[in-house]
């Protein structure tokens, strides 16, 4: 009886290591796609549309040795070292409190976007960008300081996070880049050596947290976006199409089952994101035939694409004309693939 018992507890212990133990990894895995309609309300939509415009999503979570066996046998999980997911130095809590601000960056973007796209003036008003904490391996160590207002990049003026990103992301990883930065009453410049992103390795980064400063648009209709629990910049791109969508007469999904991703810049670029496999997998199980995405991970893509179209773009006038195009198939009375 007492070995019967031995071995129950010895069992335990070991399905409790293998489920529960740290292996500092994560996994990220495919995750939903949600319907943008349901997420996204303007102010006198224009008209009810028949296709679908999908977000989609990743599952990350801590790897126990079991789930790092399941990701080495299945192909649309990607195994990631904790440092190359979580910034060093910042904790799980910081991380996701970072990646709510992304998002509501990324809404207030698209926001912009899509009504200056239709010909609104939304003019957009910030003190500028704020550091809130400097990595432990960042090489902006010793130069700057949380609080210190970021003004300026080689010069040119930034009032948003997302600006200050592309300003420094536009070098190469290891080239200089000079920020104008007030401190207190002094404004100064500080030259910092440019690093690998975390997210994207081939991307040049500061490691740096950051927050834009009391920075709002002036919006002349109401738009609401609410997505929960999701988080992250790399709906930006589909925020844009979904308003635009929902303002205009015509259906631009011309019916089709529609899903993307990707960040959106003030200058209309399309942004490389993470997870792309895992995304267009979460897409083809929610039936979308199309999936729109940057054109920097589209050789990244091709492997989970299978019966899904990949449409690569690098602006969203790219985008649009990809859309256009559907609408002229559509109205020759083309039959869908």
């Amino acid at each position: 009886m007492r070995k019967t018992i031995k071995r129950v507890v010895l069992i335990l212990m070991v399905a409790i290591l293998l489920l529960f133990s740290r292996t500092g990894f994560h996994a990220i895995m495919p995750g939903t796609a949600e319907d943008l309609s349901r997420l996204v309300r303007v102010e006198k939509p224009a008209g009810k549309d028949e296709g679908t415009f999908y977000l989609v999503t990743v599952r990350q979570q801590p790897a126990s040795p079991v789930l790092v066996l399941y990701s080495l046998l299945n192909p649309n999980v990607e195994l990631r070292e904790r440092r190359n997911v979580i910034p060093p130095g910042m904790d799980p809590k910081e991380y996701e409190e970072l990646l709510q601000r992304m998002m509501r960056e990324s809404q207030n973007l698209a926001k912009i976007i899509a009504l200056r796209r239709l010909g609104y003036h939304v003019a957009i008003e910030s003190d500028g960008v704020e550091v809130v904490e400097v990595g432990a391996n960042s090489p902006a160590r010793g130069l700057l300081e949380p609080r210190d207002i970021i003004l300026a990049v080689d010069g040119q003026k930034v009032d948003l996070v997302e600006e200050l990103v592309n300003q420094i992301q536009q070098r190469p990883v290891g080239a200089p880049v000079t920020l104008t930065i007030r401190r207190g009453p002094v404004e100064q410049e500080v030259v910092i050596s440019t690093t690998r992103s975390i997210d994207m390795p081939e991307k040049a980064a500061i490691l740096v947290l950051v927050q834009t400063l009391n920075w709002s648009p002036q919006l002349p209709l109401d738009i609401e976006i609410d997505t929960g629990d999701i988080s992250g910049p790399s709906a930006g791109l589909m925020f844009v199409l979904e308003i635009l969508n929902q303002l205009v007469p015509a259906d631009l999904t011309s019916g089709r089952q529609i899903a993307g991703t990707g960040t959106i810049s003030l200058k209309e670029e399309v942004g490389g994101i993470g997870g792309v496999r895992q995304k267009v997998v979460a897409a083809k199980k929610a039936g979308a035939e199309y999936f729109i995405l940057p054109l920097e991970n589209f050789e990244e893509a091709k492997p989970a694409a299978g019966r899904i179209t990949l449409v690569p773009v690098s602006t969203l006038s790219q985008v649009l004309d990809f859309l256009g195009g559907l609408g002229q198939k559509a109205a020759a009375g083309e039959v869908r693939p």
